[in-house]
């Protein structure tokens, strides 16, 4: 494989926890691995990122630390709620304070060039706004610009407000000027306008299953069912609510452990749960793998759309367990209670799990520089 000199942009980045975060963070460490070039720009912690670096031979620069933040939750119900909905219309409007990316990424590329590949993540997708504005015919920094979207924008269906569409116009400005747009999944095709569909290339997220597998756990049946949700809940979608309810009615013991940061949804039930539900905040990736391979089974609550699949997923394959997949708008009831028993027949069943393998990954990304 001839190697290749690659620009990663990504506001998320090592040690941060999240999905976007683990995309460029694995993405990075494997095309580094296979001898390729790699430059990253993000937030930069010098403490953190300078061992990384230097562990892994890649350079990273710094987009620079955002000046603009969120007006500060208010004291007193009526002062935090006036300050929500202030954070909440200058997000609406203006992208506010994910606008920031737009000219800080635009700043940073501006002297950049020479690059085989470029690849931008988001979210947020004011770092695609961000290189759409630096990029030109005179300056077009990499031969290649993919522009890699978790989530959609104007085509997402798990937030509670719809884009406003004046975004629409932005939104296409930048899939004009991207060779390539990648989704992790192909129904979210859809949630792209069609001219660009063309264009839209699936690759999942990537896992390096050899380093995240936990290690020297051995299972052994728990003393009661004993089984775990991680990641974020929300209503209308990941919503928890009737599965809950339907779950604290039971007389039999168990051990619920959500690792979430949503406690406000979870908290209305624990009183009825008698200790039988536990919130416990996210913690490192690899140590919650780890508690996840010593669970009788593990809980995922559905999108309640085809376009958004969590990578959550992956993780619960890698932690080895059977996984009672639920949909918030309608617990299957029956399922819930032949998992509580020990029966796992109805388990969520996995399909194509190689490809999510880091390494194929990576070879998705780098076929389009051949485009």
């Amino acid at each position: 494989m001839n190697s290749k000199k690659l620009l990663i942009v990504s506001r998320s980045f090592y040690p941060n926890n999240s999905p976007r975060s683990f995309r460029t963070t694995e993405l990075v460490k494997e095309f580094a691995r296979q001898g390729h070039e790699v430059t990253l720009y993000t937030v930069r912690d010098d403490e953190k990122h300078a061992e990384f670096a230097e562990q892994y031979g890649v350079t990273i620069r710094d987009l620079g630390t955002p000046v603009l933040k969120q007006m500060p939750t208010g004291i007193g119900k009526l002062s935090n709620l006036a300050s929500r909905a202030v954070n909440r219309g200058l997000q609406l409007l203006v992208e506010y304070p994910d606008i920031e990316l737009a000219w800080r990424v635009k700043r940073a590329l501006k002297n950049e060039s020479g690059y085989d590949l470029l690849i931008s993540i988001a979210v947020p997708h004011t770092v695609h706004w961000g290189v759409a504005s630096a990029r030109s015919a005179k300056h077009p920094i990499a031969d290649t610009w993919v522009a890699d979207c978790g989530d959609p924008y104007m085509g997402q269906e798990t937030d509670s407000f719809n884009k406003i569409p004046y975004f629409k116009y932005v939104e296409k400005w930048f899939c004009g000027k991207a060779d390539a747009i990648t989704v992790p999944i192909e129904e979210a095709k859809e949630a792209y306008y069609p001219e660009f569909r063309e264009k839209i290339e699936v690759i999942p997220q990537g896992f390096n299953f050899e380093e995240s597998a936990p290690a020297e756990v051995t299972y052994s049946p728990n003393p009661v069912p004993t089984f775990a949700y991680a990641g974020g809940l929300m209503p209308g979608s990941r919503d928890p609510g009737k599965f809950l309810d339907h779950l604290v009615s039971q007389e039999q013991d168990f051990q619920f452990i959500l690792y979430t940061k949503s406690r406000h949804l979870v908290e209305p039930f624990l009183t009825r749960a008698n200790g039988r539900i536990e919130i416990r905040d996210y913690k490192p990736r690899k140590e919650l793998l780890q508690d996840l391979a010593q669970m009788d089974f593990l809980v995922n609550f559905e999108n309640n759309t085809s376009v958004q699949l969590p990578s959550k997923l992956i993780d619960y394959y890698i932690g080895g367990r059977p996984v009672l997949s639920v949909d918030g708008r309608a617990p299957d009831r029956d399922a819930l209670e032949q998992f509580l028993a020990g029966d796992y027949s109805r388990r969520y069943r996995y399909h194509g799990v190689e490809r999510y393998r880091i390494e194929n990954v990576c070879a998705k990304f780098l076929e389009l520089c051949e485009v």
